[in-house]
């Protein structure tokens, strides 16, 4: 998709040339007088839109040149959105080739920082999912050439941009995917091909998850004809005897809302109920590609929640791998069954430093932040404060709610040690989180993040098609580069 070269092509459908009011742009003289040149680059710098274009009709074909204005100290997003608006002006015309001129950029612009942001919001925005398209005509950019004179530069800038957005790209097919293709077997077969970025993979079956205690897992599974399973990713790139950190996942590949039946109306949505567990699936193949130096473990629960003679009921007691006793009021409440189980996993066999789970877990985190803020909840300020600076970073943004003993006595059981929701009180996203914290039982430092909101949108963004967001997998990457490498 992408290449590098140190000359313009003699022809060309969209070229790209970024510029800054400081920019000198005798090297383009060849295809643009300086004259012509400079008034275009007053103009991107004046107009609110970022840029500017003037086009031309030559062997009956017309040639598109655009100039983007790269503004200084932009935050990292705000280069990468950048990128996305190159992306969206060349598909409104249904350019499938670009060529980007890097070299016309002023020095102090041209910094690993501002072109690999820049070349993450292109790759991202040019996402296409077409895999079930029987004609291929959804326009795409198929072609990127980088005109520069820096290459050593420019490779590595594209590189580190490939490897987020490879991250990314799974975790957007993943929640893509249709659940009559993507069941929980299918979602391991997916996994286990991750074995070739060097990751290493464990598959725990029904038998071994019976065998271990898993039964708040388990039991949402249970009336579905597809089975059960945990996946297991683990990236040794840190020091030998270093303890991990944790990256955990809910996987609901299909969510009905089981016996406790969600309406007709909007059911289709819930085939990305399985988000959590993408998201964790894309950061931790970016992590193996770009060679992190971080011991990590990713850990999803991959379950179908569907309604049948087998399945859970409300009323139903099951007994967790933490010992706890968990009282099912409402089947629909799935997502922290499966977590639940997983934290505790999580806790006692790897000692990690720190648990973060992502889950789409509760409408109620829409209502309360829409599709804006992810809701963030965590039992250590220092970890919520590192995930809310990286996430502002990113424009993956998380907004800590509380959480509070006071709120326990609302999933307080009185046959059992918890419910599983509570209908009196509301808090719906914190009874969620505080339902989690108790099976946290070695007060390991932990952040969950409900992306309820986060996962798909139903617009075009400035960096995201329509569709599957990949949330999470910049954010997450950017805090263990951060904090933790």
């Amino acid at each position: 998709m992408i290449s590098f070269s140190t000359k313009y092509s003699k022809s060309f459908d969209f070229r790209a040339i970024l510029t800054n009011k400081k920019s000198n742009l005798s090297k383009i003289k060849s295809f643009i007088d300086i004259k012509s040149s400079n008034e275009l680059k007053v103009k991107a710098y004046n107009n609110k839109a970022g840029f500017t274009f003037v086009s031309e009709i030559k062997n009956n074909k017309f040639s598109n040149l655009f100039f983007f204005n790269v503004k200084e100290n932009l935050k990292d997003f705000e280069y990468q959105e950048l990128g996305g608006l190159i992306i969206q002006e060349s598909l409104k015309l249904k350019k499938e080739s670009i060529e980007l001129s890097i070299d016309t950029l002023p020095n102090f612009l041209v910094k690993e920082n501002i072109i690999k942001n820049i070349l993450i919001g292109m790759i991202s925005r040019g996402y296409v999912f077409d895999n079930y398209k029987s004609k291929k005509n959804v326009k795409t950019v198929k072609k990127i050439i980088i005109i520069s004179s820096k290459k050593s530069l420019i490779k590595n800038c594209t590189k580190y941009a490939l490897n987020i957005c490879t991250g990314v790209f799974q975790t957007r097919d993943l929640v893509t995917a249709p659940a009559n293709i993507l069941n929980p077997a299918q979602f391991v077969n997916e996994i286990k091909k991750l074995k070739k970025t060097r990751l290493k993979i464990e598959i725990l079956d029904e038998k071994k998850l019976r065998k271990i205690g898993m039964h708040a897992l388990l039991g949402v599974g249970q009336g579905s004809n597809n089975k059960s399973y945990v996946a297991i990713m683990k990236w040794d790139g840190g020091k030998k005897n270093s303890r991990p950190i944790s990256f955990i996942g809910k996987g609901v590949c299909f969510d009905t809302g089981g016996i406790s039946l969600k309406p007709a109306r909007f059911m289709e949505e819930m085939k990305y109920d399985m988000a959590g567990a993408g998201t964790v699936t894309g950061l931790m193949k970016t992590l193996a590609v770009r060679n992190a130096k971080v011991n990590a473990i990713g850990i999803v629960g991959l379950v179908e929640n569907m309604p049948d003679g087998n399945a859970q009921r409300p009323g139903d007691v099951v007994k967790s791998y933490s010992g706890k006793t968990i009282e099912i009021f409402n089947t629909d409440a799935e997502g922290r069954l499966v977590l639940a189980d997983l934290l505790t996993y999580t806790e006692k066999r790897f000692k990690p430093k720190l648990m973060i789970n992502l889950a789409t877990l509760t409408g109620a985190i829409i209502i309360s932040l829409g599709n804006e803020f992810a809701g963030l909840f965590s039992n250590n300020d220092q970890l919520a404060e590192r995930i809310n600076k990286v996430g502002y970073k990113e424009n993956e943004k998380a907004w800590r709610l509380p959480l509070n003993q006071n709120f326990d006595s609302l999933i307080d059981s009185q046959i059992a040690d918890v419910q599983n929701i509570n209908y009196s009180g509301g808090a719906g996203s914190i009874t969620a989180a505080q339902f989690l914290q108790r099976f946290i039982l070695k007060k390991t430092p932990w952040a969950h993040l409900d992306i309820a909101g986060m996962a798909w949108t139903k617009k075009n963004t400035k960096t995201i098609p329509v569709g599957a967001t990949g949330y999470g997998v910049k954010l997450l990457n950017r805090l263990v580069e951060e904090y933790y490498e």
